[in-house]
């Protein structure tokens, strides 16, 4: 029997429609969701794009734009209720079909105290900036229009039931794992999808023999800090309501990456005497990353530990584990979203403050037991990277098999995609 915790109250759409409208609440939620979509087209897109060689920057916002079109509407069409509705007997690890296009759902409908229909959107913007997270991984060899069918599918089949397994009464969630805001369901899920999808395409062509620089740090940087303002729809959103957990949720959001930044800087300094723009921001997104799955569980000192450390897991995975074994993640999305949502995913069992206003159902909640919930996170993200894992592998080979093959030709790579799939560029400076 499904655990009564406070997402269950929540998320049981539109079981619960009778609850009475907060105009507060609904203001809170549909601008937070506001900034979750700010955080995609424009900060993961600017951030991304700017980290790129210049002769792939335009392709490199559009795989990002066309993550989010594509996984939006597939979360409209079928993901909402994959991911949120009645699965019947299969219910602990899919939802079901009853809400395809929205049916049975009305304008009149609430999630709580705010309406269903903003409830909605606000995952779905979750949804789509998962997959555009897996793009950094990619950039500069893919087609486009396989990047598109990828997105499509990986939406519904990867994304959804994971979702649903985690928040949308599946069995992670009625084990009582913690993921306040998506560190399993979001980073962890991108961040791995990411690293398949690099090793499945194989290297980009010239890597390691020629220099890959950047385009624009001072984009990335914009980029950056539109993902930082956009994080806390992200984040003090998932209290759903404007109440003192988003305000915990906002605390924990500002503090975790300022920490992370510093941290970043201080070990880049270590191991190459120097202080870049690139690390210190890329130490920003490391501790967003990191404090996502605790942000309305831990206080300021556990926002301390989940960012600092967060921002040194992420710096070993970018600077050693990639070198180590010489896979090719362009962007470094797998050392960053994945390894640092890993850590915070962990980390929440024995950071989250013993209070029962605060905390979902689950063994630290009931008996107060840290160890019991460490295996219930340590259940959660082995489960979330092994669906990851296989149903990347799958769509990946599906899409490449409805598209022709899912790498672009040598002559198109050394071109750049901008010209060769858009034909268009980034910047006409001619």
């Amino acid at each position: 029997m499904l655990k009564k915790s406070l997402l269950a109250l929540i998320f049981a759409v539109p079981m619960f429609a009778a609850d009475k409208l907060d105009t507060g609440d609904t203001a809170w939620m549909m601008i937070s969701t506001a900034l979750v979509l700010l955080m995609t087209p424009a900060g993961l897109a600017l951030f991304y794009g700017g980290m790129t060689r210049a002769k792939n920057a335009l392709n490199t916002y559009a795989m990002v734009v066309g993550a989010f079109v594509v996984g939006f509407t597939m979360w409209i069409i079928a993901g909402y209720s994959i991911a949120f509705g009645d699965g019947g007997s299969l219910n602990k690890f899919i939802g079901g079909f009853n809400n395809l296009f929205l049916n049975g759902i009305s304008w009149k409908d609430l999630s709580g105290t705010y309406p269903t229909y903003v409830f909605i959107v606000f995952q779905g913007t979750f949804a789509a900036i998962t997959v555009a997270i897996a793009s950094g991984s990619i950039i500069g060899r893919m087609k486009y229009s396989t990047w598109l069918v990828f997105t499509a599918i990986w939406t519904l089949v990867v994304y959804a039931p994971i979702a649903h397994m985690v928040w949308g009464g599946g069995f992670l969630m009625g084990d009582g794992t913690l993921d306040f805001a998506g560190g399993t369901v979001v980073h962890m899920n991108g961040g791995l999808a990411g690293l398949v999808l690099a090793i499945l395409l194989g290297k980009r062509k010239g890597i390691n023999k020629i220099a890959m620089k950047p385009m624009s740090i001072m984009l990335t940087s914009l980029g950056a800090a539109l993902l930082w303002f956009g994080w806390f729809g992200f984040n003090a959103g998932s209290a759903f309501g404007a109440n003192g957990i988003s305000g915990l949720a906002f605390l924990t959001t500002a503090f975790a990456p300022a920490v992370a930044a510093i941290t970043w800087l201080i070990l880049e300094y270590l191991v190459y005497k120097k202080l870049t723009l690139l690390g210190a921001v890329s130490g920003v997104i490391a501790g967003l990353v990191a404090i996502t799955p605790a942000a309305g569980f831990v206080d300021v000192f556990g926002a301390f530990i989940i960012g600092s450390i967060g921002s040194v897991v992420a710096f070993w995975g970018v600077v050693w584990l990639k070198k180590k074994f010489g896979y090719d993640d362009s962007l470094d999305a797998f050392g960053i979203h994945f390894l640092a949502g890993l850590w915070g995913a962990l980390a929440v069992a024995f950071l989250a403050v013993k209070d029962n206003d605060l905390l979902w159902d689950g063994p630290l909640k009931e008996h107060g037991d840290r160890l019991a919930q460490f295996m219930v996170q340590l259940e959660s993200v082995v489960i979330v990277g092994a669906v990851t894992l296989v149903g990347t592998i799958i769509v990946y080979y599906i899409s490449s098999m409805l598209t022709g093959g899912a790498r672009v030709d040598e002559e198109s790579e050394t071109i750049g995609l901008d010209e060769s799939i858009h034909s268009e560029n980034a910047f006409e400076l001619k």
